[in-house]
């Protein structure tokens, strides 16, 4: 218990520390990237995909949903240290090794973002290891990450583009207009796909007994993150732009469709994957089998909630609240232990859910069942 917590504050203090510094780095460059007006505009633009792909990901969150501190933790990382990173790795680099904005564009851009975006789920499932229990996770997170790194990149684009760059390109609102359509509109989603990559490589270890695939998946996750980086950043040096409109079609949307696809089937199977595993806990006398259906079983989880209230007030709700919480916890703990994937302080992890769960049951009581009436 005390090593979780330690763990769990070493993580908290290492992320703020680092995110706060990037961020008053990135300030910085914003400050010096346009007029103020400029940069209210860009961050407005920039804004607006912002909100529907946090739905989306949040949806996809709703059986077993992540500490808020987290998921805003993985955007402020995205936003703030993912892309300063970068900035300073390309332009270090370009500056030291002297390459070209096209080896930047294909190569090093894709490699770099996708490992300080990817470096963030690596910290997670070395210090918060609980939290992270398989591919949905890797996606939800991935995602998050994903579009803090798009915001803070898409105003930087958005203000460059008003300012505009030569005599070809002499900005103003009209190549804002452009840039806003390509990246706030038609491909939103390109960062958050590409660190979902990494995010299944990293969710496929946690969840696997095979050594080879614990070692290889994240490698392999990543390299397909970079892949699909660089495949994207190189359209557009096809045909002066006009690969873009090939490679989008083909391989983008296609990839985002068979993602969306993923996403949802390992979403799908979360309600079976708790059921069996609550089974088998109640059991073992871990959880009354009666509950289960108020957990793993959204509606019935949603009808819970709303009699506690009713019956308990704000402080019932609190309780249902956290029994459904620590229970969905103690599934997925107990489903790696079916598997042989338990990390090696399950014991004392599962005991803490169960106390949880018990110190709140006492407390709540739950609708009427198919079988009966309203139980305790």
């Amino acid at each position: 218990m005390g090593s979780r917590r330690l763990e769990s504050t070493v993580f908290t203090v290492v992320v703020s520390v680092i995110t706060a510094l990037a961020a008053v780095a990135i300030a910085i460059v914003l400050a010096l990237s346009g007029e103020p007006s400029t940069l209210v505009l860009a961050a407005l633009l920039a804004f607006v995909p912002v909100g529907p792909l946090l739905a989306c990901y949040l949806w996809l969150d709703r059986y077993e949903p992540e500490p808020r501190s987290l998921l805003a933790g993985a955007l402020a990382w995205g936003a703030f240290v993912a892309t300063f990173a970068a900035i300073v790795v390309q332009g270090i680099g370009g500056f030291v090794v002297g390459w070209t904005d096209e080896f930047s564009l294909v190569v090093v851009a894709p490699v770099v973002e996708e490992a300080t975006k990817g470096f963030f789920l690596l910290m997670l499932l070395w210090w918060r290891r609980g939290e992270f229990d398989g591919v949905l996770d890797g996606l939800v997170y991935a995602g998050m990450v994903g579009i803090g790194f798009a915001y803070t990149e898409n105003i930087l684009y958005l203000a460059a583009a008003y300012a505009g760059t030569d005599g070809e390109n002499p900005g103003g609102l009209a190549e804002v207009g452009v840039l806003f359509v390509l990246r706030c509109v038609i491909s939103p989603f390109a960062h958050p796909l590409f660190t979902a990559f990494t995010g299944i490589g990293l969710g496929l270890a946690v969840a696997s007994r095979s050594r080879w695939v614990r070692a290889l998946a994240p490698i392999a996750g990543y390299l397909l993150a970079v892949a699909m980086h660089a495949a994207w950043n190189g359209s557009t040096l096809l045909g002066e732009g006009a690969g873009f409109l090939l490679v989008y079609p083909l391989m983008m949307v296609p990839a985002f469709g068979l993602m969306i696809g993923l996403a949802i089937w390992v979403r799908s199977r979360e309600r079976s994957l708790l059921g069996v595993a609550l089974s088998d806990a109640a059991r073992r006398g871990l959880i009354p089998a009666a509950d289960i259906q108020h957990v793993v079983d959204l509606p019935s989880r949603r009808r819970a909630r709303a009699f506690a209230r009713t019956h308990g007030g704000a402080e019932g709700l609190a309780q249902m609240r956290d029994y459904q919480q620590a229970a969905v916890e103690l599934g997925y703990l107990h489903h790696r232990v079916l598997r042989g994937t338990a990390p090696p302080n399950h014991l004392a992890t599962g005991q803490v859910f169960v106390d949880r769960m018990f110190a709140a049951r006492s407390r709540i009581a739950f609708p009427a069942t198919p079988s009966g009436g309203a139980h305790r």
